[in-house]
C-alpha cells in the first residue's frame, strides 16, 4: 500500500467512525474492494454511507475540508480526493449511459444499493471499522473463479458501457464471462455509445492489462468488434503466409502483437505507452485491403501505407489526437506507416545511410518503431530472428534520433546576419542547408553558414546572344 492509500484509508476509517457515532454506517465499496481482495494497489477509495440524511452527511464532512456536491438528484461528496456518497436507486428514462435517473435513499439496504452496480465482482462492500465484508450477490466467489457476472439480468443491458467495461476486467483480471451475462452483452445496443467513452474503455484494455488479447477476443466473442470495429473485424478473415505467420489470421497476429507490445511498454511515458499499444492494435489493418494470392504466395504488399487512413478514421471515431501534450495521433500513423522498415533496413543489400535513419525520425519516434517491429517480429507462432530490433536502437542511439531528428544548426538569424531577408527564399535556403545537415554534410555552424554562401551567393552572369 502506498502512502497515499494510507492516508485515504486512515481518512475513511476516521469518516466512518463520525458516521457510526451519528447512527449511520459508512462502507467502502467499488472497485477499491476489488482490488484489495485480489491483492492490487487501488487508486481510488468510495465511501457510501447508509442511514444519515444528505444534509447530515454532508455538514459532518465539512470537519475535513471543503466539500463539494455532485450530481442534482442524488448527492455525491468530494471531500479530500474521496467520494463519500449516499446508496443510490438507479431507473431507466433514455438512451445512453447518462439516460438514467437517480436518487439517493440513505435507508436502502445494502444489498438493493449493490443492485445497480455491473458485476458481481464490484458489488462487495467492506466495513473499515469491523473488516467486514458485505457481499448478498456472490462477487467475492466470483472473483476467487475469475468469473464475470452481472448482478442483475433485468438492469444489466440498461447500461451499454458495461459491454466494453466487461473487456478491460476481463483482459486486467483474467476473467471468463459467464454465459448469460455473455448473451445479455450480445443483445445489448452499442450505438448509443459517445466516442470518449468507447475510448476510455478501450484505453483502459489496452494499457491496464498484461494480457490485452484476452479482451480482445472477448470483444469479438461478444460482437463488439464487428458492431463498432468492422475493419478490425475484418483481419479474421484475413489469410497470411504460413511459413512466415504460422500463428494464422491477421487477427490472431494482432493480439499477440499487442501482448509482445505490453511486456514492453512500462519503459515509456503513458502517452507513448498508449501510442505504443494502439499503434500495435491497428499495425496491420490495411492486410485486409491488399492481401492476395502473388506467384503462389499470401502477400499483402504496401499495407502498411494502405493502413494510414483507416486507422485515421478510427482515430476520428475515438476522438484520438494529443494526450498530455504528447502527439499521439501522428506517432500512432507513424508507427502504422514504417512498422515493417527496422526489419527491411536490416535486410538490405546496401547499408542504409544515416541520413534515412534522421529523416525517418522527422516522422515517427525511432524508439516506439523499434519496439513495435519487434513486437510484430516476435507476435508469431514460430521462432524467428527478430534482432533487428536491437539493430535499429543502436544505429538510433548512435545518430541521437531516439525521439525526434536533429534540430538545425542553421537558423534564420544566422541568414540575417548574411543579408538574407526573411521570406520564402531564406525558407529556401534554410531547407536545403538542413537536407545536407541531414546527410552529414553539414555538421557545425561553420559548415552550415559555408553552404549557405553557396546557395546565396549570385551565379555566373548568363552569355548574350
Amino acid at each position: 500500500m502506498t502512502t497515499t492509500d494510507a492516508d485515504a484509508l486512515a481518512l475513511a476509517r476516521t469518516i466512518a467512525e463520525a458516521v457510526r457515532d451519528r447512527g449511520g454506517r459508512a462502507l467502502v465499496v467499488g472497485g477499491f474492494v476489488r482490488d484489495t481482495l485480489l491483492g492490487r494497489p487501488s487508486k481510488d477509495l468510495d465511501i457510501e454511507v447508509f442511514g444519515m440524511p444528505a444534509d447530515d452527511l454532508k455538514a459532518l464532512l465539512a470537519r475535513w475540508g471543503p466539500v463539494n456536491t455532485v450530481g442534482e438528484s442524488f448527492t455525491v461528496f468530494k471531500v479530500q480526493g474521496l467520494d463519500v456518497s449516499l446508496p443510490r436507486r438507479e431507473s431507466k428514462v433514455g438512451r445512453g449511459h447518462k439516460g438514467f435517473a437517480v436518487h439517493g435513499d440513505p435507508a436502502l439496504p445494502f444489498a438493493e444499493a449493490a443492485r445497480r452496480r455491473d458485476f458481481t465482482i464490484n458489488a462487495i462492500g467492506w466495513d473499515p471499522l469491523t473488516d467486514a465484508y458485505l457481499d448478498p450477490h456472490g462477487g467475492r466467489a466470483d472473483l476467487d473463479a475469475r468469473v464475470l457476472r452481472m448482478v442483475d439480468a433485468q438492469t444489466f443491458g440498461d447500461d451499454s458501457l458495461r459491454v466494453l467495461r466487461a473487456l478491460q476486467f476481463a483482459a486486467r483480471f483474467d476473467c471468463a464471462v459467464e454465459a448469460t451475462t455473455a448473451r445479455v452483452c450480445r443483445a445489448t445496443p452499442l450505438d448509443d455509445l459517445p466516442a470518449e467513452r468507447v475510448w476510455g474503455e478501450l484505453e483502459k484494455l489496452l494499457l491496464r492489462a498484461s494480457r490485452p488479447s484476452l479482451g480482445l477476443h472477448l470483444a469479438r466473442d461478444l460482437d463488439v468488434v464487428s458492431r463498432l470495429w468492422p475493419t478490425l473485424e475484418a483481419l479474421a478473415s484475413c489469410p497470411q503466409d504460413a511459413e512466415w505467420h504460422p500463428e494464422g489470421d491477421v487477427w490472431t497476429h494482432t493480439c499477440l502483437v499487442v501482448d509482445e507490445a505490453a511486456t514492453r511498454k512500462e519503459t515509456f511515458t503513458y502517452p507513448e505507452q498508449v501510442a505504443l499499444m494502439v499503434g500495435a492494435l491497428l499495425h496491420d489493418i490495411g492486410k485486409p485491403l491488399v492481401t492476395a494470392l502473388i506467384d503462389g504466395r499470401i502477400k499483402s504488399p504496401g499495407h502498411e501505407s494502405e493502413g494510414v487512413p483507416l486507422a485515421t478514421a478510427l482515430l476520428d471515431a475515438w476522438q484520438v489526437h494529443t494526450l498530455e501534450g504528447y502527439p499521439v495521433r501522428t506517432q500512432m500513423l507513424g508507427l502504422v506507416a514504417w512498422h515493417m522498415l527496422p526489419g527491411a533496413w536490416w535486410k538490405a543489400s546496401a547499408p542504409v545511410s544515416d541520413g534515412a535513419f534522421r529523416r525517418l525520425a522527422r516522422k515517427v519516434d525511432m524508439v516506439l518503431l523499434a519496439r513495435l517491429s519487434q513486437a510484430d517480429c516476435n507476435g508469431r507462432g514460430g521462432v524467428f530472428d527478430c534482432s533487428f530490433g536491437q539493430w535499429f536502437l543502436d544505429r538510433v542511439h548512435a545518430l541521437g534520433v531516439e525521439h525526434a531528428p536533429p534540430a538545425p544548426v542553421l537558423l534564420g538569424r544566422h541568414l540575417i546576419a548574411l543579408g538574407v531577408a526573411p521570406g520564402p527564399a531564406m525558407g529556401e535556403v534554410l531547407r536545403a542547408v538542413y537536407e545536407q545537415q541531414l546527410d552529414g554534410l553539414v555538421t557545425t555552424l561553420e559548415d552550415a553558414l559555408e553552404a549557405a554562401r553557396r546557395l546565396v551567393a549570385p551565379g555566373p552572369p548568363e552569355s548574350g546572344l
